[in-house]
């Protein structure tokens, strides 16, 4: 048996694939896991090769559930909010935050893969031999592990569909592949992206280079109020970055002790972001752009039920 297995990772692509060779399924937002079993010891290895099975105790007692017998499992553990959507900040939030050490009980493992069994690898064998093996290993014994479903053969539609409901996009995959560690175009991923035009009320000048900015603080309206939604540091380059960091410092008001530069906000940032958290910030948010407010009047507005006011 193995004892780690290098993750395939989609591809990411702008557009699903067609055809009745490719499957099509919810992308889920949680951490990418491999479960080892052998013997009735469980390992719960993250892409980065470290053993969680302390941090997701239901999944390792789901996993026990199925017998003594010898597997590795690919799947997704995620926190489900009330929609039954995977929910990356409530998982975060289970574990205790960024760095966190809780144990997240109320996890969950969605299983799409299965790549060993019973002394058997299975990694060469197509998807759609390993996929009815899976089935039936789990065959719906604990409620802590779900199989993700097929979702038909019309990609276009479903990305359409997942992009409506607020989920982070899709992953298709061709049926007659072989399992392949790390990036293949077998598995390919759709991403849900979000774009809107935010304002820069501040920045924070660059430790490393100094003469750069490291990240552009954002805020949308709600009324006739300014609503802080978090902040961007990735999508320019380092000639950008240098630039944003010369015009912002023409507007600069006041500078707080932590570092954080406030300014007019006089120029909106085009922002692509993937949703939005519980507590009403952008996640994953990537720069794409800047333009006076003069130029582009359309910021983002932001429902009263969206989020708090606060000072950015």
């Amino acid at each position: 048996m193995p004892l780690r297995i290098e993750p395939c990772s989609p591809v990411l692509v702008k557009d699903p694939p067609y055809g009745p060779q490719w499957v099509h399924e919810i992308k889920w937002d949680g951490y990418r896991v491999h479960v080892h079993a052998e013997n009735g010891h469980v390992r719960i290895l993250t892409k980065g090769g470290h053993d969680w099975v302390k941090r997701f105790p239901s999944i390792a007692d789901a996993v026990k559930l199925l017998g003594r017998r010898s597997m590795v499992i690919d799947g997704e553990a995620v926190v489900l909010d009330s929609q039954g959507r995977s929910d990356f900040g409530l998982l975060q939030q289970a574990l205790g935050g960024k760095g966190g050490t809780r144990n997240a009980g109320a996890a969950q493992l969605v299983a799409f893969d299965l790549l060993y069994l019973d002394g058997h690898d299975l990694r060469r064998l197509p998807l759609s031999e390993r996929r009815p093996l899976l089935e039936t290993l789990v065959n719906d014994r604990s409620g802590a592990i779900l199989i993700s479903e097929w979702l038909g053969v019309d990609g276009a539609a479903l990305y359409a569909a997942a992009c409506q409901h607020g989920l982070e996009g899709i992953v298709s995959k061709r049926l007659s592949a072989p399992y392949r560690a790390d990036k293949s175009r077998d598995w390919v991923k759709v991403k849900c992206v979000k774009r809107a035009n935010f304002l820069i009320v501040g920045f924070e000048r660059s430790t490393a280079l100094p003469s750069h900015v490291s990240r552009l603080i954002l805020a949308a309206r709600r009324g006739g109020q300014l609503v802080y939604v978090g902040s961007v540091g990735t999508g320019w380059t380092d000639k950008e970055s240098f630039a944003l960091r010369e015009l912002l410092e023409l507007i600069a008001t006041t500078t707080s002790r932590k570092g954080m530069v406030s300014v007019e906000p006089r120029f909106i940032a085009r922002v692509e972001f993937r949703a939005w958290t519980e507590d009403a910030k952008l996640r994953h948010p990537s720069f794409k752009g800047i333009a006076a407010v003069e130029d582009e009047p359309d910021v983002y507005e932001i429902p009263d039920t969206r989020a708090r006011t606060t000072k950015p």
